[in-house]
């Protein structure tokens, strides 16, 4: 509702993960060049890590946007399944027969499918998003599936969670995993210059010339509440907008920034971790901006 007001021509801070708007700072065109190098090299096993919302499936999406068509790419973004229903998805996703609960048999398939695509001279990538919430036993399999691949040389896999994957990747049952991950990559948050870097970035790419929309100090307060955090910062930024175009404000300052983390119901800027706002949120505040601007609200 604030496109016009703004000279926007579509939103400048979607929470979707967008391939077409992805800000290539330094950290993120190194995380980029690592997982391409990965999918090229014949290294078995690589960790990309990065606290909620730093942009980890937005480098997965620009990766497979990349990568040439001669590669049997499968992304995994919800690792929770069972050893059997894993195997099930492969199956079904790699073209081979239907997984009926016979582990051999479909092993014996999976080799005989790497060893066509190293015929073909064709790379296989698994790519595991969320992969801090891998089972245990399925760790063990992942870890075991790949012990088919080494007279091919063909497979990748490449586990991306949060921070705590280390940590679960620590379990001694996994120490045979640990060792076999060649490449290490974790995303910190955006910097202060980075997240006005960010904030304009996004304002271009929505269609406005003003780089200037956002006041210095206001970006300042963003990166600290946010705590450098892209997610965060495109929540608050929303917000921000929102409520700039309700005070009928051309430029989002501090004041308007302050009041957006107070409409997320944020004790302190210090504590600013928000969810997604409620339905129920949204639409009062987009009847205010309603009533504001008809002219049958408050002045």
């Amino acid at each position: 509702m604030y496109y016009s007001f703004y000279g926007f021509k579509n939103k400048p801070f979607e929470l979707i993960p967008d391939p077409n708007m992805v800000f290539m700072r330094q950290a993120h065109r190194e995380a980029l060049s690592v997982l391409m190098y990965g999918q090229m090299s014949n290294k078995a096993f690589l960790l990309l890590t990065g606290n909620v919302g730093t942009g980890k499936t937005t480098l997965i999406r620009v990766l497979l946007n990349t990568i040439f068509n001669s590669n049997k790419v499968l992304l995994i973004d919800h690792p929770t399944f069972s050893i059997s229903d894993f195997y099930y998805y492969l199956a079904f996703k790699y073209g081979l027969s239907e997984y009926t609960g016979n582990k051999a048999k479909f092993l014996i398939e999976f080799e005989e499918f790497l060893k066509n695509c190293k015929s073909n001279k064709e790379r296989v990538l698994l790519i595991i998003d969320e992969a801090h919430l891998i089972p245990l036993d399925l760790f063990e399999e992942i870890r075991l599936l790949s012990n088919h691949d080494h007279k091919y040389n063909v497979l990748s896999i490449f586990l991306v969670g949060q921070p705590e994957l280390n940590e679960r990747l620590t379990e001694q049952k996994l120490q045979a995993l640990r060792q076999r991950i060649s490449i290490r990559f974790h995303l910190d948050p955006f910097s202060e210059k980075e997240t006005g870097g960010y904030i304009n970035f996004r304002l271009i790419k929505a269609g406005t010339t003003r780089t200037s929309l956002f006041e210095q100090e206001a970006i300042k307060l963003i990166h600290q509440a946010a705590k450098g955090n892209p997610r965060l910062i495109n929540i608050l930024c929303d917000h921000a907008l929102i409520n700039g175009f309700a005070e009928a404000k051309r430029t989002i300052d501090v004041k308007i920034v302050k009041e957006s983390i107070a409409d997320l119901q944020i004790p302190g800027e210090e504590n600013f971790n928000p969810k997604d706002p409620s339905e129920s949120f949204i639409m009062k505040k987009f009847n205010d901006v309603n009533l504001r601007w008809s002219g049958k609200g408050k002045n």
